[in-house]
C-alpha cells in the first residue's frame, strides 16, 4: 500500500514508527500540525507524544490549523504538554486549561496566521507533522481532507514529519488547489474571480532534505457532531431566506445570491438546508469548511460548486461522500486557509457570510468567543475574515440560552469580536434586523423589537430609552450595562433583570 502512495524513492527509505517520531521533540519546541476543523490532522504522532510525555515530560507551543480530531488537543493538555496554542480549538478539556490559565491562547483571525508567520511575528516552526494522502516523485504531498496552514507550514518549518493516511481515497488527488501570494511587500494579487477558478497546484512543495520521518497510518477524522436541527434553528433559517427571496423581488439579488459562507454548527447547516427549500439556482460557496449541508445542496442541484479549506463532515455523510466521490470531485475545490479566507477574495467575489454569534448587542456588535466576556468558548475561526469584507454579513443566534436564564441580546456585548461596521443583519428565531442604512438609534429599536426574545424585550426597551434620555450617539448607561453578567454570576440568571 505505501509503495504506490511514496512515489520518491529517497523519501520511501525514511519510513518510521509514531514512537520514533515522538522521540524527535524537545521541550520548548514549536510545533505545527495540519488539520482544520478536525480533518486532515495529526492522528498518530501527536497521540505517541502524548504517551511520551507520561514519563518525560515537555511543553510545547503548538499551532495548527483549526482544530483538530480525536481528542487530540485534550490529551495534550491533559499531559501538560502544552504551553501555548493558536488559533483556534472546540476541545473541552483544552478550553478549561485555557480559562483557568494553564495554557495560553491565542484567537486569531484564520486567515492571518500564515501571513503572520512570513512575516516573523512568531518563532521559528521546529518540526511540522502535515498528514498526506500521496508523496509525489519531486517529494510534494497530496493533502488529504483538509489544507488548512499545511503550504505554509511546510514552507517555513526547519523539519518535516509526514503522516501518510492510507485509509484517504487516492481519488482525492486533483481536489486542491495550492498557491501562496507570496510575502510583504511582494506579494501578488490573488487570481480568483469565481468560486471554481483553480490558480495553483495540486500538490503541496516540500524540501526532501527537511523530511526526518513518514509514518504511515490509517485512522479516518473524526466525523464531526452535528445536532439535527429543531424548531429554533428551522425560524431562524426561514427568516433568513425569506429576507433572500425579498432581495431577490427587489432586484437587489438573483435567485443565484453570490457565493456563500458559513459557519460549522447546527444553526450554519440547518441554514443552508433552508436554501433547499427556498427559490433557489446555482448557487456557489466560497467557504471555509464543507459540511454536511453542503452536499445536502450538491444533490439538490441548487448547489454547483464548493470551494473551502477542508471537508467536515459526520459519520454519515463521510461514507456518502467519500464512498461517492466521484460524484462530487469535479465540483468541489480545496485551498490554503490564507487562500480561502483571504480578504481581496472575499471582497472580490461578493460573498455572504453567514455566522453563529454568542451574544449581540442593541447597537450590533458581536461576541462570537467569550461566555461573559473572560471565558473563552471556541475562537473567532474564519467569521471576522469574513465579516469585515462581505458583501452581506449575517449572524445568527438564538435569542435565549439554559431555558431562557441567558438572553443572547444585550444592551452591550461584554466581549467584541464583530463591530457593529462589520455587522449587516442579525437573525434570531425571533426574526430578523437589516442593519444597513440605520443610524445607531433606529439600530437599536430594530433589533430589540425583531431579535429579542419577548422576555426581555421590556428591560431592553427600558434600558434603551433611559440611555437616550442621557444623550449620545450610541447611548449607554455605563453604569448599568453589564448589570445582566452580575446577575448571572450571582443568580444564575439574567431574568433577574425583568423581574426588579
Amino acid at each position: 500500500m505505501a509503495g504506490e502512495r511514496i512515489l520518491h524513492k529517497e523519501l520511501s527509505e525514511r519510513i518510521i514508527d509514531d514512537k520514533k517520531a515522538a522521540s524527535f521533540f524537545k521541550d520548548k519546541m514549536v510545533v505545527a500540525s495540519s488539520g482544520f476543523t478536525k480533518s486532515g490532522d495529526s492522528k498518530a504522532v501527536l497521540s505517541a507524544l502524548v504517551q511520551r510525555a507520561q514519563t518525560d515530560p515537555l511543553k510545547i507551543t503548538l499551532m495548527t490549523g483549526a482544530s483538530l480530531g480525536h481528542g487530540t488537543d485534550g490529551a495534550l493538555a491533559a499531559a501538560k504538554l502544552l504551553h501555548l496554542r493558536l488559533p483556534f480549538q472546540v476541545d473541552t478539556v483544552l478550553r478549561k486549561a485555557i480559562n483557568d490559565g494553564e495554557v495560553l491562547f491565542i484567537d486569531q483571525h484564520l486567515g492571518e496566521t500564515a501571513n503572520l508567520l512570513k512575516a516573523n511575528n512568531f518563532p521559528k516552526i521546529d518540526i511540522a507533522i502535515l498528514e498526506a494522502a500521496k508523496i509525489q516523485e519531486d517529494g510534494s504531498i497530496i493533502p488529504t481532507t483538509s489544507v488548512g496552514n499545511s503550504a505554509a507550514f511546510a514552507a517555513l518549518a526547519d523539519k518535516i514529519i509526514i503522516e501518510l493516511n492510507t485509509s484517504v481515497s487516492l481519488d482525492i488527488i486533483g481536489v486542491h488547489d495550492i498557491c501562496s501570494p507570496g510575502e510583504y511587500p511582494n506579494r501578488s494579487e490573488i487570481h480568483i474571480v469565481e468560486a471554481n477558478s483553480r490558480v495553483g497546484t495540486i500538490a503541496i512543495p516540500i524540501e526532501v532534505d527537511k523530511v526526518i520521518g513518514i509514518v504511515l497510518t490509517d485512522k479516518k477524522d473524526s466525523p464531526a457532531e452535528i445536532a439535527p436541527a429543531d424548531e429554533t434553528t428551522k425560524a431562524i433559517a426561514k427568516h433568513l431566506v425569506g429576507f433572500f427571496n425579498d432581495e431577490i423581488k427587489k432586484g437587489n439579488l438573483t435567485k443565484s445570491l453570490m457565493p456563500l459562507q458559513a459557519g460549522i454548527g447546527k444553526v450554519a447547516n440547518a441554514v443552508l438546508n433552508g436554501f433547499i427549500e427556498g427559490d433557489f439556482e446555482n448557487l456557489t460557496m466560497y467557504s471555509e469548511v464543507l459540511q454536511d449541508s453542503t452536499f445536502d445542496l450538491l444533490d439538490s442541484g441548487k448547489l454547483n460548486f464548493a470551494s473551502g479549506s477542508s471537508i467536515t463532515v459526520s459519520e454519515e455523510y463521510y461514507h456518502k461522500v467519500f464512498d461517492n466521490f466521484d460524484k462530487y470531485r469535479n465540483k468541489i475545490i480545496l485551498r490554503p486557509q490564507d487562500i480561502s479566507n483571504a480578504a481581496e477574495v472575499i471582497r472580490r467575489l461578493g460573498v455572504i457570510s453567514i455566522n453563529t454569534a454568542l451574544e449581540c448587542d442593541i447597537y450590533g456588535n458581536v461576541n462570537s468567543t467569550h461566555i461573559a466576556g473572560t471565558n473563552m468558548m471556541n475562537g473567532i475561526g474564519g467569521s471576522g475574515d469574513f465579516a469585515r469584507n462581505a458583501y452581506l454579513s449575517v449572524f445568527v443566534t438564538q435569542s435565549i440560552a439554559k431555558g431562557g436564564k441567558i438572553t443572547s441580546i444585550v444592551p452591550m456585548v461584554s466581549h467584541v469580536d464583530h463591530t457593529e461596521h462589520d455587522v449587516d443583519i442579525i437573525v434570531t428565531e425571533q426574526g430578523l434586523a437589516d442593519l444597513r442604512g440605520l443610524a445607531p438609534r433606529q439600530r437599536a429599536k430594530i433589533i430589540i423589537e425583531n431579535c429579542a426574545h419577548p422576555s426581555y424585550r421590556s428591560y431592553l426597551l427600558d434600558y434603551f430609552d433611559r440611555a437616550c434620555e442621557r444623550g449620545g450617539q450610541t447611548p449607554h448607561l455605563l453604569e448599568e450595562a453589564f448589570d445582566i453578567y452580575k446577575d448571572l454570576r450571582e443568580k444564575g440568571t439574567m431574568a433577574k433583570q425583568i423581574f426588579s
